[in-house]
């Protein structure tokens, strides 16, 4: 078997809600998608959710190269990034390459990932993410009682801004998850907005009143010794790294004890990474969770770390584009089925009709830094900023 060619898609998507943290509490309901195709010549193909015009680079190191050969072609991309760094759009197409190739490993099986993989579990712990920091109080009960009730028992609610809506909006997340729980786990994302004495007195604060899980990203991704300070100071573990890019950004972190908890994702220099981003954690007992994703596909390699705590679900309606994906969630756990692969299948049809929607306006510039994060600075917290 070969690799003979690959497609690359692009489409606009309007979310069945819209997502919105810190450093851009307006949200947005309509993002930019992509899916990757990889072709061989025995008809069999691989999917992954992301990609970009820098796969045409890197498709040249796999092109006519049998595609089981996952770990070499991860190898010999990361050697032809060396000097330009496994990073920025050159990384984004890596990991999906990295991940239409263990696609199709799995279809060459005939079995899903998470057996290829060598689990005998085809089940994932899950915990609810609102990334709705744009929901009024309603939308974001509402949310975390419909996981609630699909027996999930922690939740992350986005906060940052403005303390009196942190504890509000915390409050609200615990009643709804509290319905079916005696007592749920509660965690908080500030994603990188706070300062590290902004972070330490704010979640002290908090803690007066609420039992916190983890505080995700207090400070900055590579701020190793702020984090560590953070961790020492607060009764949560912290937790970050889901804006890392491999398993060598993580060492700093774990080699000066500054995170608890990694956040980690198949976006990590594809799945190929992300396996030995989990067993470097492994090896120091850290446990990780896996990030939220479209179809939930990461569970189909979380069920193979045995260091992997439950993976993020946000369940925005970003999976239109696809006639098959992992969304049965029973008892607090993804539950997934024997679909070859990833569990991920394009909708052709439906694809086209997308790529020929005019939505009548462009996505708002996503997951920027807003201004005046990381300063200690009332006044820019209530600012006007353009979002557009």
């Amino acid at each position: 078997m070969k690799i003979t060619d690959y497609r690359l898609e692009t489409y606009l998507e309007q979310m069945d809600r819209p997502l919105g943290d810190s450093n851009g509490p307006e949200g947005d309901d309509l993002i930019v998608s992509n899916i990757l195709i990889i072709e061989t010549d025995e008809g069999i193909s691989g999917v992954a959710p992301l990609g970009n015009k820098q796969v045409d680079n890197l498709f040249k190191i796999i092109e006519n190269k049998d595609p089981r050969e996952t770990f070499t072609h991860w190898q010999n991309m990361i050697r032809y990034a060396f000097k330009g760094g496994d990073e920025g759009e050159g990384h984004n197409a890596l990991s999906a390459i990295d991940i239409a190739l263990w696609d199709i490993k799995a279809k060459i099986n005939n079995e899903p990932l998470w057996k290829t993989l060598g689990s005998d579990d085809p089940k994932c712990k899950i915990y609810a993410s609102d990334i709705g920091y744009c929901l009024d109080d309603e939308e974001l009960f509402k949310f975390f009682e419909r996981m609630s009730d699909n027996g999930v028992d922690s939740g992350k609610v986005k906060i940052g801004l403005s303390f009196d809506d942190d504890m509000r909006r915390i409050g609200i997340v615990y009643e709804a998850l509290a319905k079916n729980h005696k007592r749920p786990r509660i965690m908080i994302d500030s994603n990188e907005y706070w300062s590290v004495k902004k972070a330490i007195q704010s979640i002290n604060k908090i803690e007066e009143k609420f039992d916190i899980f983890w505080a995700e990203e207090p400070a900055r991704r590579w701020d190793y010794r702020g984090l560590n300070l953070v961790s020492k100071n607060i009764k949560a573990a912290v937790a970050t790294g889901e804006n890392l890019n491999n398993v060598g950004d993580f060492y700093p972190l774990i080699d000066n004890q500054s995170v608890d908890i990694l956040n980690v994702s198949s976006y990590q220099s594809g799945i190929t990474g992300l396996r030995q981003i989990g067993n470097f954690a492994y090896a120091y007992e850290l446990p990780v969770t896996t990030m939220n994703c479209i179809g939930n596909y990461n569970a189909q390699i979380a069920t193979s770390i045995p260091n992997h705590l439950m993976m993020e679900v946000v369940d925005p309606g970003r999976e239109k584009a696809y006639s098959k994906w992992n969304n049965n969630i029973d008892d607090g756990f993804v539950i997934m089925d024997e679909t070859p692969g990833i569990g991920l299948i394009v909708d052709e049809n439906k694809l086209k009709e997308m790529q020929n929607t005019d939505y009548g306006r462009k996505p708002k510039r996503p997951w920027f830094r807003r201004e005046g994060a990381g300063l200690y600075i009332k006044e820019l917290e209530k600012k006007e900023v353009n979002w557009k």
